[in-house]
């Protein structure tokens, strides 16, 4: 499957800086499959990350594949940080100053991120472009695999510059600083393993959310079943929790906004199963390899799922799959996935033992 490596006449690949610089953990993660292969290909190499101020976290738990981390300064066209004129140069310039080897584009498609990861002014540039905007380097840009699911556009990457590929699985180490911070919450003080499921009816935008009568619904279902139902999410989504809680005929352990990445993810690790929306949590449970079910109502499935179908249940809109210019259509079947198929699912889920790779 791979190719000759592209970057063989530019050895020694010494610094390589690699501008991913999105706001959800899901967008990294996702990329840590293609990230292993580099440390690989290049294990003497210093990798630097330029993403948003949050990765730095990131950057620290992964420091296996990642040496440094260089908060991205905002670009004119890229939405995620409004960019700070003045400041820009002055990045560049000490960036350039870095010497870069190798600069990898792998933040999207490259039509505006092409453009300053060029400006960073390593010696060679690779990543993506689409077919028509501008291409850095015909040798080092790959036309974008928009049609891939969001791990294999980056495994994609490495292949086509000739990068063996470690797998494609995702992965989160743990620390026993995350189980500490996870301990001194008190509500998780009696929980057991195994003998709860974390529900996490939040997502970066509202539009991605299944209904909180939904999600109650599905949380009473799963505490008749013997399980402890625990909420979890961010501080701004304390409300939403909140009202699911109020809905509920059981008493569940409301933990949104209590614990912190580290401390979630320890407790994800010891649950039986995670039902949630598409968003950043359904893919730490497939880095923790923990069972889950999780509902697209308005995301990319093909894109977005876990890649591992057996141990990860999604459900998503098929109306809308079919006349997605259709509005009414969309509107009309954002709540065909009702508590029973999620339940369907669920219950598969519990019945089956499903091999724990490691």
């Amino acid at each position: 499957m791979s190719h000759t490596n592209r970057l063989s006449k530019h050895l020694p690949i010494a610094r390589i800086a690699i501008v991913r610089s999105l706001p959800g953990l899901g967008d990294l993660l996702c990329a840590v499959p293609a990230m292993r292969a580099l440390r690989a290909a290049f294990p003497q190499s210093h990798i630097t990350l330029i993403g948003l101020a949050w990765a730095k976290a990131f950057v620290e738990r992964f420091s296996h594949y990642l040496d440094e981390f260089l908060e991205f300064p905002g670009y004119p066209g890229i939405p995620e940080v409004a960019p700070p004129i003045d400041k820009i140069p002055q990045f560049l310039a000490s960036v350039q100053q870095q010497r870069f080897d190798l600069a990898l584009q792998m933040h999207g498609s490259g039509i505006i991120s092409n453009t300053f990861t060029v400006l960073l002014g390593a010696r060679v540039n690779a990543g993506f472009y689409l077919p028509g905007q501008y291409c850095p380097d015909a040798d080092y840009f790959l036309p974008y695999p928009a049609h891939e699911p969001e791990v294999w556009r980056h495994l994609r990457l490495m292949d086509y510059l000739g990068i063996p590929l470690q797998g494609y699985e995702l992965e989160f180490p743990l620390s026993q600083e995350d189980f500490s911070a996870l301990h001194k919450v008190e509500e998780v003080q009696a929980l057991q393993k195994r003998k709860y499921v974390c529900i996490h009816p939040g997502a970066s935008v509202p539009e991605r959310r299944w209904s909180v009568e939904n999600f109650a619904a599905v949380a009473d279902a799963i505490a008749d079943r013997g399980f402890q139902v625990v909420l979890t999410g961010t501080a701004p989504e304390a409300n939403l929790t909140q009202s699911i809680a109020q809905m509920m005929q059981a008493k569940p352990i409301h933990l949104a906004g209590k614990t912190s990445l580290g401390a979630l993810a320890a407790l994800l690790s010891q649950a039986e199963l995670l039902i949630c929306n598409d968003t950043g949590v359904s893919h730490l449970a497939a880095a923790l390899g923990v069972k889950s079910v999780v509902i697209f109502t308005n995301s990319d499935p093909h894109r977005w799922a876990p890649l591992d179908r057996d141990r990860h249940r999604i459900l998503y809109n098929n109306k809308k799959e079919e006349n997605p210019s259709s509005l009414f259509n969309f509107h009309s079947s954002i709540f065909t996935i009702s508590p029973e198929m999620v339940m369907d699912q669920v219950d598969e889920l519990l019945s089956k033992e499903v091999a724990n790779v490691t």
